[in-house]
């Protein structure tokens, strides 16, 4: 277990916590340590911190407890200073004169944290207000709070250092009011001992979600507490005597240099434990527990065999996390037996290198040899794993150098944006104002007239970064500028923005579309003196779902005028659809697709056309339509809409083939799915073209390092898609490539 020393105790003996502070470092760093102590008092005197605990009292509890999780000697001074810069005018220049770069950095790091407190505070006070009317959203904007606070800090060193002022702020508050206490535990739970769990300081995890949960809810940690202290000394002999016979049959069994010891169960995880699986406290497993250290992870299983022939193991209640790790990296063994008197047993199985990741978690990178300053070659493996558990991605990286590694992690791809309110918005690094706007809600990015970032006005095309309060000025009304989609100009850098500003000038020429549509059918209509017909009840005869899609259609030409009047007359059965019921069915080219080369049961001059919901090739199978106005539309046989339109209308359904000999194209839709980098478009072109396929229109996005590419494209038959299909695949990156 790691030893994290309590620091009202340590206070008493400032001799005794110097002795503790300077644990495992060279003689000239507890020198350093001495001087940096000095100074601190110097400075701090008697004053308090908001909390109202002694700066001293605090600054040195800190040390400890950053002291007991090994951290470096730069972590320890910057812990006893980190309140000089709020104390010393030019603090931060003196301690970087005196004490070094390195602990100026990390006291830097802790004051842009600490700034974050009051918007923490009042944003998770303000959740947990209204976490019943939307739970998912209080738990993703916490989640984002989480990733905001690792990405203000430039070292990770920082994060642990706020870990453990939180921890000694709540040992502080041990005995003080719950008006003062209440608010910080219930931030506590939220924000920082989830932080500390998923950087494995299970250590400081513990302490602060125990401390937190007896201050938000006394009653039930008094009662728990009460349960484990009534049976403490018969469930101590338990253990005892359970240890002694385990450790007999390893010995037995040649698995030697065995550590077997009770393992403490905290409260708030037994709480967590019955509330979750409903249960009493009498029904939790590992109240009683043993931890079995040894030195190969072979000697592990077969630990657990032992363990499973010396008494019953219960089902449901064995996870190996050696072959599947945690989230965390975490690995051991865990199983729950029963014993022969009936009572529960948990039994943990780990290695040494298990157990100091399972106590230290991320601080046992940065132990240093004993003298030395470089970290112990063997932890420049788990750099990786530290970058993938602190960006939170599935990417792994390899670096040997842990510094210039965590300033070059992802977090620089992301920056996190605080809204007015206090809410935190995450944007691609690189984003300006109007992304914001845009981010919080597309009104307000269409009405963005100017930004003021913490309190200054900037230009729009400003690039943000993390921890900037921003707030938009906004007009009353109107819409964005063609300005802002000139890419020299960058005003917009996310795609999201960009697809809304040009979905916003695309309803303008919709609107003007849709005047002039409705200007001619209401002309038309007063003109044959039917002014009173029902628009609604006349698109429908002509197909169309209301009455806007009608006047867009006869703006764009799509609709002509007889077409417009025959259905006015009361839906009189045009003339295609007449002269297909009165002559005899009979086999023949069409004249006007004989360039395509489909042959269509009708007559000379019937109107064809290719469907552009399926884009029909040869040799698909291919049936035929017909519509109002519009004759014979040709889909392939599987199309979804040729098969609600026939459930709809079988009458109206034709038989409909390939002819033979054509030379013709056909347009089809081409689907690649591909991981994004730097010169896929121009690959997966090389390949169209070799195929001489000519490309009519492309549609491409990206989004989080993939890429979805949409080609339309003129083929001349399907074995040639498919042909063109498969050398796609053999591009670099294309995990898929189809025929939409």
């Amino acid at each position: 277990m790691v030893s994290v020393v309590h620091s009202v105790a340590a206070q008493s003996d400032l001799e005794q916590s110097l002795l503790m502070l300077g644990e495992g470092l060279a003689a000239a760093e507890v020198e350093r340590l001495q001087r940096a102590v000095d100074f601190a008092r110097s400075i701090y005197g008697h004053r308090l911190l908001g909390s109202a605990e002694d700066v001293w009292g605090h600054a040195l509890g800190m040390a400890l407890i950053i002291a007991g999780l090994k951290l470096d000697a730069d972590s320890r001074l910057a812990a006893l200073l980190f309140a000089v810069p709020a104390q010393l005018e030019h603090g931060l220049l003196q301690i970087e004169r005196d004490f070094g770069p390195g602990v100026a950095q990390l006291v830097n790091g802790i004051s842009r944290l600490n700034r974050m407190r009051p918007i923490t505070r009042g944003f998770i006070a303000h959740s947990v207000d209204s976490s019943e009317k939307n739970p998912q959203e209080m738990k993703a904007q916490i989640e984002v709070l989480r990733k905001m606070l690792l990405a203000m800090v430039e070292d990770i060193r920082v994060v642990l250092l706020r870990l453990a002022s939180r921890t000694q702020t709540l040992r502080h508050f041990a005995s003080e009011p719950d008006e003062l206490r209440v608010p910080v535990a219930r931030e506590t739970l939220a924000l920082y001992a989830p932080l500390a769990n998923r950087l494995g300081v299970w250590e400081l995890k513990w302490e602060l979600e125990d401390r937190s949960f007896r201050f938000l809810h006394p009653a039930i940690y008094k009662e728990i507490a009460r349960h484990l202290d009534e049976k403490r000394t018969e469930r101590e002999r338990f253990i005892s005597e359970a240890a002694d016979r385990l450790r007999h049959e390893l010995f037995n069994a040649g698995v030697g240099n065995v550590e077997i010891s009770g393992r403490p169960k905290h409260i708030y995880s037994i709480w967590n434990k019955m509330r979750k699986k409903k249960v009493g406290f009498s029904e939790v497993y590992d109240v009683r527990a043993l931890r079995v250290i040894v030195d190969e992870v072979r000697d592990c299983y077969t630990t657990l065999g032992i363990v499973h022939h010396i008494w019953s193991p219960i089902a449901q209640e064995f996870d190996d996390y050696i072959a599947h790790p945690k989230g965390n990296n975490y690995r051991s063994l865990h199983t729950a037996v029963h014993c022969p008197d009936g009572r529960a047993l948990e039994v943990q199985i780990r290695t040494r290198e298990m157990h100091s990741h399972a106590e230290l978690g991320v601080a046992a990178h940065w132990r240093y040899k004993e003298g030395g300053s470089t970290p112990e070659d063997r932890y420049d493996e788990k750099i990786a794993w530290l970058r993938q558990l602190l960006t939170w991605r599935d990417e792994v990286a390899d670096s040997s150098d842990w510094v210039r590694h965590y300033k070059q992690a992802a977090f620089d791809e992301t920056v996190y944006i605080l809204t007015p309110q206090g809410r935190v918005i995450d944007l691609p690094h690189g984003s300006t104002p109007i992304d914001f706007a845009y981010r919080v809600h597309t009104d307000i990015g269409h009405r963005c007239r100017g930004a003021k970032v913490d309190g200054a006005l900037v230009p729009l095309n400003t690039i943000l970064c993390t921890g900037q309060r921003v707030e938009i000025i906004l007009a009353k009304q109107g819409g964005p500028s063609r300005d802002w989609l000139n890419p020299a100009l960058a005003y917009l850098f996310t795609h999201r923005s960009r697809l809304k500003v040009r979905q916003w000038f695309a309803s303008l020429a919709l609107e003007d579309t849709l005047a002039e549509g409705r200007v001619v059918v209401l002309r038309e209509l007063q003109r044959m003196g039917q002014t009173s017909s029902n628009l609604d009840d006349l698109a429908a005869r002509l197909g169309f779902a209301c009455s806007d899609d009608l006047f867009i259609a006869v703006a764009r030409a799509k609709l002509n005028m007889r077409q417009l009047q025959v259905a006015v007359r009361g839906g009189e059965t045009p003339v295609d659809e007449r002269v297909l019921t009165e002559l005899p069915v009979r086999r023949q080219r069409d004249s006007d697709v004989a360039e395509k080369g489909i042959l269509i049961v009708g007559v000379d001059r019937l109107l064809t056309q290719l469907a552009g919901c399926c884009k029909p090739a040869p040799p698909d199978p291919i049936v035929g339509f017909v519509t109002r106005g519009k004759g014979v539309s040709v889909h392939r046989a599987d199309c979804s809409n040729f098969s609600n339109m026939q459930t709809r209308h079988p009458e109206r359904v034709i038989e409909t083939s390939w002819g033979r000999g054509t030379d013709s194209v056909f347009a089809v839709d081409i689907v690649i799915d591909a991981y994004d980098r730097q010169g896929l478009l121009r690959d997966v072109s090389d390949v169209l073209a070799r195929e001489k396929i000519n490309v009519i229109a492309v549609n491409t996005q990206s989004r989080q390092g993939n890429a979805h590419m949409l080609f339309t494209a003129e083929v001349g038959s399907i074995p040639q898609l498919n042909r063109t299909l498969t050398l796609l695949h053999s591009v670099q990156g294309v995990v898929g490539a189809r025929r939409a």
